[in-house]
């Protein structure tokens, strides 16, 4: 059986820089950093009392107080996400088999706040356990597919994949096969997140993940840079609307490009830490490439994983090095995460959309905040520091890697004329 082709016909973003694609990619070709200090709870006692906080964000604009008090703020995000891919991508739901549509939304950690919020309560209680009925659909982190799918009436392939920071890359890459080996027609994939608790950030506090500049916060994220201290948190969504080339093309959609190939490795190393010769980061990149049938040659551009810690950040150009070999000079590489902070679990969606739209603006997005090369990382690399760059896009790459060593790698390509 051949395989079909795999194209995207819908973007979607809830993000720190921008409540709306159209928002989004004006701060990401701006360089707008979003890291603010955190206002939902008291930060006086932390190490770290900043995050990339979504702007201005209150549930009652998108939904009725009865509805939202049904769904932690992950599940809102990853709705809010779905809905603007799903309008963007000109679907006629009334017109298409929606038992060929599916829903893949993956988040890394699910209803943490909801965790957080209905133990302490019970805490603080008499010891009987009076917990709310909507304490575990909220908090499980496949029930943001779950209510996409009843929202729309969506009766394809419907879960969530979980692999930390990976995970919706994963959740990309299993849409794409569910459509090129005819599956499904449509798939809506992507991510959300919603760490900015005092779980997450006193757990990443804890590992010391996360970075202390209490002082500079804007600046906060450095990703390559000498004095990086750790990721700043985000918060929020991304969803893309997977489609079969040939359902797309009949119904007159418009395409922003092809998704060609996905790769998944293992650094079977460390539970935190990469692998520090980058054996894993290499090995998904080249299994990427091996299935979109491409040489390494081929890639215009990589969105680097690159979240600001100083093991990863010397890890990740190795392995593009060794994968890439003398073309890796002629790319243009880019940390987001320097603008929109790392959003975890959903981190993979939200950097599939600035590949998509630096493919279709020609334009590459910057790797903001850099002030000190490191001597432990190439500086004849295109790091894209400080400032947008127009660029010719034909294949762009997107790198995640997660916590238990798992890493996933996309690619999407140019559609021809």
């Amino acid at each position: 059986m051949a395989l079909k082709r795999v194209v995207v016909t819908g973007l979607g973003a809830l993000t720190p820089i921008g409540s709306t694609v159209q928002e989004f990619r004006e701060s990401l070709f701006n360089g707008d950093s979003g890291a603010v200090p955190i206002t939902r709870f008291d930060t006086s006692l932390f190490k770290t009392k900043f995050a990339c906080e979504l702007r201005n964000y209150d549930a009652g604009n998108y939904f009725d107080r009865k509805e939202a008090r049904k769904m932690d703020p992950y599940c809102q995000y990853a709705i809010i996400s779905a809905d603007e891919a799903i309008l963007d991508s000109g679907l006629d739901l009334e017109k298409i088999d929606k038992d060929r549509v599916g829903v893949i939304m993956s988040s890394g950690i699910g209803g943490m706040g909801t965790f957080e919020d209905e133990i302490a309560n019970f805490a603080k209680g008499d010891g009987t356990p009076r917990f709310n009925p909507f304490f575990v659909p909220k908090m499980i982190s496949d029930i943001a597919s779950g209510q996409i799918s009843i929202k729309y009436g969506l009766r394809g392939p419907n879960y969530c994949t979980v692999a930390a920071c990976a995970s919706s890359t994963v959740s990309l890459i299993n849409a794409f096969d569910h459509i090129r080996l005819g599956r499904a027609d449509i798939m809506v994939a992507g991510g959300s997140e919603a760490p900015v608790t005092t779980g997450g950030l006193a757990g990443f506090n804890a590992l010391h993940a996360l970075s202390t500049r209490n002082d500079d916060y804007k600046t906060a994220s450095r990703p390559f840079d000498l004095d990086r201290d750790g990721f700043v948190m985000g918060e929020g969504g991304g969803a893309l609307i997977l489609e079969d080339y040939d359902h797309a093309v009949k119904r007159g959609a418009k395409i922003y490009c092809e998704l060609v190939g996905g790769g998944l490795s293992a650094d079977a190393h460390h539970l935190t830490a990469p692998h520090p010769e980058g054996l894993g980061a290499a090995l998904v990149m080249s299994n990427a490439l091996f299935d979109a049938g491409i040489q390494p040659e081929d890639i215009d551009y990589i969105n680097v994983h690159g979240t600001s810690t100083p093991l990863g950040d010397i890890v990740e150009p190795l392995a593009i090095l060794s994968v890439f070999k003398e073309h890796a000079y002629k790319l243009s590489i880019s940390s987001t995460k320097s603008m929109h902070g790392h959003l975890l679990g959903a981190a993979g969606a939200v950097e599939a959309l600035a590949c998509i739209l630096a493919i279709n603006d020609s334009r590459i997005p910057p790797t903001i905040n850099h002030f000190t090369d490191d001597p432990q990382i190439d500086s004849k690399l295109d790091f894209t520091f400080l400032k947008a760059k127009d660029r010719e896009v034909r294949y762009a790459l997107s790198n995640t890697f997660g916590f238990g060593g798992h890493n996933a790698t996309v690619i999407f390509k140019k559609m021809d004329a």
